[in-house]
């Protein structure tokens, strides 16, 4: 019996390309082995203690010989590389076909129906880096007012506008109204408002993002978990995610540390459930913005206050780790990865050394929280019964 499950996303932290990964361009991509090249090896002794060294090779990551957790690795089975469709498949969602992509910007239709409804005009409706594209345009902005739109290779209509331009809750109603226009063919996977501050040349953007995603079909584990009395935490962008779907407790964070100290929180203090936590920085701040060194100090610093996490943990609870796409910083894009991504289990219930294999879906971490909640599944293959220690 499991009283509480830990699931924590390191976002993009993949493991090496997949075999269909020369589909999206990313040949050669492998986030945490060329990180870990780039910066002459890590220092990870904890994650290594799980088993993190026997999924490939990984500088200074030693594959230790009697892992303290049962690990493997997965692959996703939904076509795509984007946050909205790893984070899905954990929950037990498989896309059948990916969300729309605008690598030559959004067409007419879109763009006039936003400019009619917000009354302002636009600038940008290109693909570009979020950093790249305030500093381009920026200025512009703060001189027109006009509202700078843009996408990456993810399924995303972003807008950036200075808070002392356009304040926060204006471009959060923007972005609403942006939801509401982007549906049918044109559904993509998040609209994201991303303010910034500063003076031109020193632009900076604000914690004070936020995702607003399209809702999820049920049924999925969160749903199924809510439906059934059991508590949902989500930490960081897991609500915005899931349009908080599922979600009985909500906790936004503004970088790592934060997010880890809200999980620590509630798996001492929620008795029973799911705390599902997504630490964004790695993502965010370090894989998008092609920085191996930033990437790698924030993977040491998770590592070390990895302890605290488990030590969290009751009697009955259970720690998953693993990631929902790749993000290479050392490859020349700047967009996602398709990769295989690390799975990780720990806690007093699991047995050690278990090799999990390949998962051919991310929605097996689905099944198997059903599985330990007495839910039926809603995709995937369960490993509970691999990893559980009799009587538990």
């Amino acid at each position: 019996m499991i009283d509480k499950v830990v699931l924590v996303i390191i976002d993009s932290l993949g493991i090496g390309e997949l075999p269909d990964a020369w589909k999206y361009g990313d040949v050669g991509s492998n986030t945490l082995a060329n990180l870990a090249r780039a910066v002459k090896g890590l220092s990870l002794p904890h994650l290594e203690a799980l088993g993190l060294g026997r999924l490939g090779s990984f500088q200074g990551v030693r594959p230790v010989d009697d892992p303290a957790g049962s690990y493997g690795r997965m692959s996703p089975k939904s076509p795509g590389k984007d946050t909205t469709t790893g984070h899905w498949e954990l929950a037990g969602i498989i896309l059948e076909r990916p969300f729309p992509v605008y690598p030559g910007g959004f067409p007419p239709e879109i763009i006039t129906s936003f400019e009619e409804r917000t009354g302002r005009k636009i600038l940008g409706n290109k693909a570009a880096s979020g950093t790249e594209i305030i500093r381009e345009l920026g200025e512009e902005h703060i001189r027109t007012g006009r509202p700078i739109v843009y996408t990456s290779a993810d399924s995303v209509f972003q807008i950036a506008a200075h808070e002392e331009v356009i304040p926060v809750s204006d471009l959060y109603e923007m972005c609403r109204t942006a939801r509401e226009i982007l549906t049918g063919e044109h559904a993509v996977g998040r609209v994201i408002a991303r303010p910034f501050t500063g003076r031109p040349g020193e632009f900076r953007r604000t914690e004070r993002r936020h995702d607003f995603s399209l809702a999820p079909p049920r049924p999925n584990i969160l749903t199924l978990l809510a439906d059934a009395g059991r508590t949902v935490a989500a930490v960081g962008k897991v609500n915005d995610i899931f349009a908080g779907a599922g979600i009985t407790l909500a906790v936004h964070t503004g970088n790592n540390m934060e997010g880890i100290d809200r999980t620590v929180e509630l798996a001492r203090s929620v008795p029973d459930g799911l705390i599902f936590t997504n630490l964004v920085e790695f993502d965010m701040v370090y894989g998008h913005r092609n920085d191996p060194e930033g990437y790698a100090a924030a993977l040491e610093a998770f590592d070390r206050r990895l302890p605290e996490i488990t030590a969290s943990l009751g009697k009955r609870d259970m720690l998953i780790i693993t990631a929902d796409h790749g993000c290479d910083p050392t490859t020349a894009s700047t967009d996602h990865s398709r990769e295989y991504v690390p799975l990780l289990v720990a806690g007093p219930p699991v047995r050690q050394g278990v090799n999990l294999g390949t998962r051919e879906t991310f929605a097996d971490v689905a099944a198997t929280l059903a599985a330990v909640f007495n839910l039926a599944a809603p995709a995937g293959r369960s490993f509970a019964g691999q990893i559980l220690n009799p009587g538990r």
